[in-house]
């Protein structure tokens, strides 16, 4: 076994570690645009358009400061929380694949991709332990949601070896879910259908990286759909939920988490902690870019079809079928 490779993680991923939810920071940290910010070295080069590129760049070209006190406060959780949930290992074979065989290079939403890659596993080891947390680790691996991919599909048996077969299920799905979420059309559905959730027998959809038809029982899916709630978590603004209301990721977050309470599936503990009263509804240390001003001004209902448009569009360029089948008993 080897250590993970990442040193530290953010005050923001170690306070979601600590407390097990995503929060609003308003008043205790400040936000600022990050100057001369490239997109391109994102896993985010990849989007097309003024407006998309525009709304992701002020979405996270963002650099976060903490208040001293503040500061201190989560550090002391997190050291608190190592105590009973020490940073996870990973096996070394998985990991040498990973740093070796895979590209892992693309910068993510914040820091590298590897950052981003670790918090969701460990968050999955202390807050989501009945089920693996290693396909956190690996739920970008088979692409992600602009078309980048860290391997390639001749790699698949390689992975296969490396992981469990309920670990390979949800590791091969995961990208396709998501964007089934992100198109609007899975939530959509099973809202409508939800007065016969417990008739859901399984569903059927497309492998994102070469379209490969899966079909995922009912326990599995429930599964999957909270695997995806803690991965939404590390996209959760750092402050001022009010003014960045209309993200469409929050607002993903939002749906999904709404609706597992709903069905009863909720399994993974990712809470949120919505601002109240007044204040919350102020902007408090935080200066806005040009491009997040425009963004603000975007109306919530066509950022969602500007986001499910570049979804379709992203699996259109890579032949992958969006499509769908749930089989009701």
């Amino acid at each position: 076994m080897t250590k993970s490779p990442i040193t530290e993680h953010s005050l923001q991923r170690k306070a979601a570690i600590s407390y097990g939810k995503g929060t609003d920071h308003s008043g205790k940290v400040k936000v600022e645009p990050i100057p001369d910010f490239d997109l391109n070295k994102t896993i985010f080069s990849t989007l097309e358009g003024f407006f998309p590129r525009m709304v992701m760049e002020a979405k996270i070209a963002k650099s976060v400061s903490w208040d001293d006190t503040a500061a201190k406060q989560v550090e002391a959780a997190y050291e608190e929380n190592l105590k009973t949930h020490p940073r996870l290992e990973i096996d070394s074979a998985l990991m040498d694949f990973m740093l070796n065989e895979c590209d892992f290079s693309m910068e993510h939403a914040d820091g590298t991709f590897l950052e981003h890659l670790v918090f969701v596993y460990e968050y999955c080891g202390k807050h989501f332990p009945q089920y693996s947390p290693r396909v956190m680790l690996l739920h970008s691996i088979l692409g992600t949601a602009t078309n980048t991919f860290a391997m390639k599909k001749e790699q698949i048996p390689k992975l296969a070896e490396l992981v469990t077969e309920f670990e390979m299920l949800h590791i091969e799905s995961f990208p396709s879910i998501f964007r089934l979420i992100s198109n609007l059309t899975l939530l959509e559905t099973l809202n409508q259908n939800a007065h016969r959730l417990d008739c859901f027998q399984e569903i059927q959809f497309y492998r994102v990286i070469d379209n490969k038809p899966i079909t995922m029982n009912a326990e599995n899916f429930w599964i999957q759909l909270n695997y995806q709630l803690v991965h939404f978590i590390d996209f959760l603004p750092a402050a001022n939920w009010h003014t960045h209301f209309s993200d469409p990721l929050l607002q993903w977050f939002l749906d999904l988490s709404d609706f597992l309470d709903k069905a009863g599936k909720r399994m993974a503990t990712v809470g949120i902690e919505m601002p109240q009263g007044a204040k919350s509804k102020k902007l408090h240390g935080e200066v806005l870019s040009i491009g997040s001003k425009i963004s603000g001004w975007i109306p919530f209902s066509l950022k969602r079809k500007l986001a499910a448009k570049s979804v379709r569009k992203f699996s259109a360029r890579i032949n992958h079928n969006l499509d769908f089948k749930i089989t009701w008993s």
